[in-house]
């Protein structure tokens, strides 16, 4: 049996919470105080995901680069590949809050959108 040591990132109080397991099965979640934390420690050990934030390149627009995240958790091992496409995208001004930059980036089923406005230079 694996025993992990984490701190959560489910809420502000940052709970020290100890996880055993053994492959895909979770035997004792301990440290957690609120169903948060229960549910993050489980995720972590098994099928750890996370949001990617960074900017693209904005052609003719008023400024050069745009804010964008994933619009939701991907795999954590495909951060890599999703920021080489983020990395690799060019955005065409205008573009607005809300905008898919990269639809289903990675084959993750999860869009790369924008979260700034750049309008038109």
């Amino acid at each position: 049996m694996e025993k992990r040591n984490l701190t959560c990132i489910g809420c502000p109080m940052g709970c020290q919470i100890t996880v055993e397991f053994e492959g895909e099965e979770v035997f004792s979640v301990k440290g957690n105080t609120c169903a948060i934390g229960d549910k993050y420690a489980r995720q972590e050990v098994t099928h750890p995901e996370r949001t990617v934030t960074s900017t693209v390149i904005v052609t003719g627009g008023d400024k050069e680069r745009c804010s964008v995240k994933t619009k939701g958790n991907i795999p954590k091992e495909k951060i890599f590949a999703c920021m080489d496409a983020i990395n690799h995208a060019i955005v065409a001004a205008p573009v607005h809050i809300g905008d898919i930059v990269i639809k289903d980036v990675c084959g993750t089923g999860v869009d790369v959108v924008a979260t700034k406005n750049v309008d038109a230079a």
